[in-house]
């Protein structure tokens, strides 16, 4: 081939390119790894979502389990404490939830059930605001309102942006529980 004319600079690089370009190799390595990080990203957002979701049924539960002693009088009958209810609440979590600084209870008895503080606890600056929580079990036919919240650490806060309600990635859980005593003593 002493004929043959040498290729320009262009038509090499225009060559070299085509043969990149139609090279196949790790193109699924590549894909993968554009596509991980969101992927990935919405796994734990939704894994997130569902642990929401079980330790708030964990809160009812434990809310209706150490509520009963209240309604039938087997607290007031045994002079239950503040502390003694509390702790029968974290009893009832099961251990999946810390029962530390983060765990807020308020018994209170109400007039009326239309009257029963079921809202949030949330100040302004969303943070809880526990201030006039109280312990008040009632005695035979009151009407008490139980209400026990639970700061949740979110770890995706981008994808649980809108189940954001406190301040600093937080998570604010609730249970409630109203009823009325029984007529428990006579």
């Amino acid at each position: 081939m002493a004929g043959a004319q040498p290729l320009s600079l262009t038509a090499r690089m225009s060559a070299r390119w085509k043969r990149f370009a139609d090279d196949r190799r790790g193109a699924a390595a590549v894909e993968f790894a554009l596509i991980a990080a969101p992927f990935f990203f919405l796994i734990f957002g939704l894994l997130e979502v569902c642990m929401i979701f079980i330790m708030s049924t964990v809160m009812e539960h434990a809310v209706s389990e150490a509520a009963r002693p209240l309604r039938t009088g087997e607290a007031q009958e045994a002079a239950m404490t503040q502390v003694q209810f509390r702790q029968s609440v974290c009893n009832e979590m099961f251990e999946m939830l810390d029962c530390d600084a983060r765990l807020y209870i308020d018994v209170r008895t109400v007039s009326d059930f239309a009257s029963s503080p079921i809202g949030s606890a949330l100040d302004g600056s969303g943070d809880v605001d526990d201030t006039d929580f109280m312990y008040d079990p009632g005695g035979p036919n009151d009407i008490v309102a139980v209400r026990v919240f639970y700061e949740w650490d979110l770890i995706t806060p981008y994808i649980s942006q809108p189940l954001r309600n406190m301040g600093g990635n937080r998570h604010l859980l609730q249970a409630n529980a109203v009823f009325r005593n029984e007529p428990f003593g006579s």
